[in-house]
């Protein structure tokens, strides 16, 4: 494999990973806050789709004229991190599809040094590869996705990336407690001994 498909496949992987953390949760649990922040997984899902929309297509000039509401001037802030009553699970599951397929298509027309612009980084600093930018999605896709793994611990206990995950099946729901206890442990020593 060349540079070009090694971080293509990357990139692929990690769009799985995330989309992966919605499976078999209800409609409210993939859309329930959990942190103070409101991170939630459906949002992380339809805020990476919506970027690396525009990463790809409007940065390489190929717009795909589908509109996204959430970026309008008018939209409420952070309206590409949740989804509303009115956003089905679907759909925003559907918006992640297209965007992977005209990114996927993007990434297979042009060569690595492609030139683009980012039309909303800073005059100056807009001049980019498509290179610069798969790398940069991958690093965004795999910040949210372990975004997505915090959040889905905090719904509903799941851990790794999938159900039977061998990296982290190794403790049962005892073991972990105990591994957690133990953690606690070191940190309210260290705590005594260093603040």
């Amino acid at each position: 494999m060349d540079q070009k498909e090694i971080l293509h496949a990357y990139l692929r992987n990690r769009r799985a990973d995330l989309v992966g953390k919605l499976d078999g949760l209800s409609e409210y649990d993939v859309r329930r806050p959990m942190t103070s922040t409101a991170t939630n997984l459906l949002g992380i899902v339809k805020h990476v789709a919506s970027v690396q929309l525009g990463y790809f297509t409007d940065t390489f000039g190929r717009p795909t004229g589908r509109s996204l509401p959430w970026f309008a001037a008018a939209a409420a802030p952070d309206a590409d991190f949740w989804a509303g009553p009115d956003e089905s699970r679907e759909s925003v599951l559907e918006l992640h599809r297209f965007s992977a397929e005209a990114s996927d298509a993007v990434i297979d027309q042009l060569p690595l040094d492609a030139p683009g612009e980012v039309p909303w980084w800073p005059e100056g600093e807009r001049s980019v590869t498509l290179g610069l930018i798969l790398v940069r999605m991958v690093d965004e896709t795999a910040r949210h996705a372990g975004h997505a793994d915090v959040v889905r611990e905090l719904v509903d206990g799941a851990i790794g990336l999938r159900a039977g995950d061998v990296m982290v099946g190794h403790r049962d729901a005892a073991g972990w407690a105990a591994h957690r206890a133990e953690v606690e442990a070191a940190a309210t020593e260290a705590g005594r001994r260093y603040d």
